[in-house]
């Protein structure tokens, strides 16, 4: 990082040289100092990780019969409706949950090169390819973000499982500082209020958005065993906390995670173990960010982070399931 940024840092700023419309730090500072704050999120994220493993390991080592006693199964553990959304359609949200889930879900379900639509490839690692569409309103980056991806060994209700539930949210989505359930419309449909950590000079943001996870029983792809989404898209009315009122500038989003499972053939939920599970990810999402971040440094980060945040989170679950029960 450039010591001059390095300076700002540690010795303070002027008003000017934070973000909005008047800011006169250079856009490659700009971009150096919210990496470095990004890094440092992630070193303290990877400690936290090792600490915990080796707690965890401490305990199997001396308890490990107890551990293996006490392991449960999610599933079982939610109603029989869990997943169609019927506990959530007398709320006065559901009409718009149904319309942008449907729709999110067509749209994920296109192609990225069909019709000559902008589609640009921009991470290719493996089994990982993500895409991006450039564009733009009032000037902010809102570029469209498209990513596919094959993940061995866990299930397409596993993987939206520790996705939707706010009780593993912290340890995968590095950046949170807080998560509030503001309202609880169903156990598969939630209204949160997400505050981000400050990564200076950038302005602290906050998310207030509906989620819903929904199992899904029509046009599912030829093989597939089932297929589950996690629909995500920003709300705001009267009953909720008003945008850009306090420290925070509200972000807007919405996003869709689907999954689907495959099984090895021959196998089926009740013979099949974790070798014969395939999952196949296909995650959008579209976001404007407010404030008045560079779009240079905006679509640099992006093109930085959203592949470590999807290798992050999938590794993640696979991490949570190996020595659990299967969830359908």
């Amino acid at each position: 990082m450039p010591s001059l940024t390095a300076a700002r840092l540690f010795k303070g700023f002027r008003h000017k040289e934070i973000e909005g419309p008047h800011s006169t730090i250079p856009e490659d500072e700009f971009f150096d100092a919210v990496e470095t704050g990004l890094d440092k999120i992630e070193e303290d994220r990877q400690l936290r990780v090792r600490l915990k493993f080796q707690s965890q390991q401490s305990q199997i080592s001396t308890t490990s019969s107890v551990i293996i006693n006490q392991e449960t199964d999610d599933g079982n553990q939610q109603s029989e409706d869990f997943g169609t959304g019927a506990q959530a359609r007398t709320h006065k949200l559901w009409p718009e949950i149904d319309k942008i889930c449907t729709e999110q879900l067509y749209q994920a379900r296109q192609g990225v090169g069909d019709s000559g639509n902008g589609w640009q490839l921009f991470a290719d690692e493996g089994e990982m390819k993500m895409y991006r569409r450039e564009e733009e309103v009032d000037g902010m980056v809102i570029d469209p973000l498209k990513s596919c991806h094959v993940v061995k060994g866990v299930t397409a209700r596993e993987m939206c499982h520790y996705f939707f539930d706010p009780a593993y949210r912290n340890d995968w989505e590095t950046t949170l500082e807080d998560v509030q359930i503001v309202d609880n419309v169903a156990p598969d449909t939630l209204v949160f209020l997400q505050t981000y950590k400050r990564i200076w000079p950038a302005s602290q943001r906050d998310a207030l958005f509906w989620s819903h996870m929904r199992k899904i029983t029509d046009n599912l792809d030829h093989g597939a065993h089932d297929v589950w989404v996690v629909c995500n898209h920003s709300n705001q009315n009267e009953e909720y906390p008003p945008a850009n009122q306090g420290k925070c500038v509200r972000i807007y989003l919405t996003v869709i995670l689907v999954c689907q499972t495959y099984l090895t053939p021959g196998k089926d939920s009740k013979t099949a173990t974790r070798d014969d599970l395939t999952c196949k990810i296909t995650y959008c999402s579209t976001v404007n960010p407010g404030g008045w971040a560079p779009a240079t440094v905006l679509r640099a980060i992006y093109k930085k982070e959203y592949p470590k945040f999807l290798k992050r989170f999938t590794g993640y679950v696979l991490d949570q399931c190996k020595n659990k029960p299967i969830m359908y």
